[in-house]
C-alpha cells in the first residue's frame, strides 16, 4: 500500500483522526506520518498472549517446572519457558503442576468457575451444573468474605434446590 499522502513510499502507518464526528483514515509513510507530528521513532508493542505466557514463565523459575520431557511430543521444559506453547495434549498432563501454578497466578484459579448460561428449558442436567456453579461461587465469596454477595448465593441455591 502506498502512502495516502505523497504516493512514494510505502505506507507504514495508520493515522485515524476524527474532526466534526467524521473519522478519517490515512495510510502513511514513515516521513509524512512524522511531518503530520506522529512519533514513529518507537517501535508499538505488540505482546500476543503467547509471549505474554512465555514471561510469567520465565519469571517463575527453574524448581516449578518439572525436568525432562514430554514423552509424546518431546517438548522440554525450557521450551515451554520460552514460546509458552505447549507441543501436545499430553503436555497438559505433564506439566501440569507448572501450568496449575501459572493459571492460579493469572486467574485466581487453576480452572474455570464462570457462569454457566441456562436455557430457556433447562434439563437437569443443566440445573445440576448451574447449582455446581452457584455452589463454587458461594464458596469463593465465603473465602473473600465477601457476606452479602454469600447471602444471595445462598438464597439462589435454595430457590433451585426448592424446585
Amino acid at each position: 500500500m502506498q502512502c495516502d499522502n505523497c504516493g512514494r513510499e510505502d505506507a507504514s502507518v495508520q493515522l485515524t483522526q476524527i474532526e466534526h464526528n467524521e473519522m478519517n483514515i490515512l495510510h502513511l509513510c514513515e516521513a509524512c506520518a512524522a511531518e503530520r507530528g506522529v512519533d514513529t521513532g518507537s517501535e508499538p508493542v505488540s505482546v500476543p498472549l503467547t509471549d505474554f505466557l512465555a514471561q510469567i514463565g520465565s519469571s517463575l523459575g527453574e524448581s516449578t517446572v518439572p525436568e525432562g520431557d514430554c514423552p509424546s511430543c518431546g517438548l522440554s521444559a525450557m521450551e515451554l519457558r520460552q514460546t509458552g506453547r505447549l507441543g501436545c495434549a499430553t503436555c497438559y498432563s505433564h506439566f501440569e503442576k507448572h501450568l496449575r501454578g501459572l493459571l492460579r497466578r493469572l486467574h485466581g484459579a487453576p480452572q474455570h468457575v464462570g457462569k454457566v448460561i441456562l436455557p430457556p428449558d433447562p434439563d437437569e442436567a443443566d440445573r445440576s451444573a448451574h447449582l455446581q456453579s452457584l455452589k463454587r461461587s458461594l464458596q469463593r465469596a465465603i473465602g473473600e468474605e465477601e457476606f452479602e454477595r454469600a447471602a444471595a448465593l445462598r438464597d439462589e441455591i435454595r430457590v433451585i434446590e426448592t424446585e
